[in-house]
């Protein structure tokens, strides 16, 4: 495979990994942004907690933000950590996001505070600890790589699992956080795994003529030697 069919593949590869947070992020601006200038709030749309009518917001909370600043907040990671995440792991990439969302919301609409929880900042939060775990989990080099290059970046997110600032869902975070690290665990033997370099064989070395064995000095025939025995009674009768 030649340079330029190796470029065009990492190329193509990027592409795919970029396609889909892309398109998650222009979905939830387009959202927000018919929410502005219809002068509608859809904040009731959000996870509402222990009522059975708020379950729905479980999935479409990661659509509605509060403003635009909410918006670009999430915009960001959402295009870094999700494009990192389809590049190196892109066999379970699609299944993380939905678990991520389904077992963060379902946590956040059972324990959270009795308020209305919206946006995508679960959603980060949880790719956040998919990609710092797994790579350490793996022990891949360059996925190592790539989880401090998370930590390096967004390291700093930790402190949003905390109650700090009660206007933000720290529920939300916490619940997105912790359910990263279970699919980290939980999708460990699948994609990417530690590389193991073996020697290669050279040519023409196999078990009977390996180097080990080249300067071995020839073996040695067996010989079988007879003994007979003659009691000296009967060499005296003879003589």
């Amino acid at each position: 495979m030649s340079i330029i069919d190796l470029n065009k593949q990492e190329k193509n590869k990027i592409l795919n990994a970029i396609f889909f947070p892309s398109l998650f992020v222009l979905v939830i601006s387009v959202v927000h942004a018919l929410q502005y200038f219809l002068n509608y709030n859809w904040f009731h749309y959000g996870i509402y907690p222990l009522r059975v009518e708020n379950l729905s917001g479980i999935i479409l909370s990661v659509f509605i933000h509060g403003d635009f600043n909410h918006l670009f907040n999430n915009a960001i990671p959402l295009l870094i950590l999700g494009t990192s995440l389809f590049y190196f792991y892109k066999e379970v990439a699609l299944k993380v996001i939905v678990w991520i969302i389904l077992m963060g919301g379902v946590w956040t609409w059972i324990s959270a505070r009795e308020a209305y929880h919206t946006g995508a900042s679960g959603l980060i939060y949880g790719l956040f600890a998919f990609l710092m775990i797994s790579g350490f989990i793996r022990r891949n080099t360059q996925l190592i790589s790539l989880s401090f290059f998370v930590v390096l970046v967004y390291g700093s997110m930790v402190w949003g699992i905390f109650p700090i600032k009660l206007n933000i869902s720290f529920e939300a975070h916490f619940w997105g956080f912790i359910s990263g690290i279970v699919l980290a665990v939980y999708y460990r033997k699948q994609g990417p795994q530690k590389v193991v370099y073996e020697w290669p064989e050279e040519e023409g070395e196999n078990e009977e003529n390996a180097y080990w064995k080249i300067n071995q000095p020839p073996k040695q025939s067996k010989r079988e030697i007879n003994y007979i025995f003659k009691p000296k009674e009967d060499v005296e009768e003879k003589s």
